[in-house]
């Protein structure tokens, strides 16, 4: 299992390890997920397709590795 979110990822992938990752993209605006798009890619193609910098890239990718790590953090008991 990954444990590092890469912009080589591919949205296919991202989903599949990080559920939450479908609506922080469509808050951004980066594809639509849900209504049936096709979902081909990195991360990284979406990001730049839409129009964001290389700044805002490495921003969004720091958000998706802070919601994984969130989601992979066992619970304490």
């Amino acid at each position: 299992m990954k444990s590092k979110i890469e912009r080589t990822i591919t949205i296919e992938e991202l989903t599949e390890i990080l559920p939450e990752s479908v609506s922080y993209l469509m808050e951004k605006g980066i594809r639509c997920l849900i209504c049936g798009e096709p979902i081909w890619g990195t991360i990284e193609e979406a990001v730049l397709d839409k129009g964001f910098s290389e700044n805002e890239l490495e921003l969004i990718l720091k958000d998706l590795q802070m919601l994984f790590e969130k989601s992979t953090r066992p619970l304490n008991n």
